[in-house]
């Protein structure tokens, strides 16, 4: 997971976009727009964290340091 990938998601593509990505992702198809990874895992990772980010940015009036801290926080709990 790289951080700058999933804020350069967040600042260039839309919501309805990331999602069309993500299914792209997981029917095994190429999306619309490039997304960085090493792989379609680390790629489905970046569009997952970009789609989470923007929901909780606009359901909690968070900035994007904000919604990215606590992703990773939920990343964290998760791995534990």
């Amino acid at each position: 997971m790289k951080m700058p990938v999933i804020k350069q998601l967040v600042e260039t593509q839309t919501l309805q976009s990331l999602v069309e990505a993500e299914e792209a992702l997981l029917d095994e198809r190429q999306p619309d727009f490039e997304v960085a990874g090493e792989d379609e895992g680390e790629q489905l990772t970046h569009v997952f964290a970009a789609i989470f980010i923007l929901n909780h940015m606009r359901d909690h009036g968070a900035d994007f340091k904000t919604a990215l801290r606590d992703y990773t926080k939920k990343v964290r709990v998760s791995i534990n």
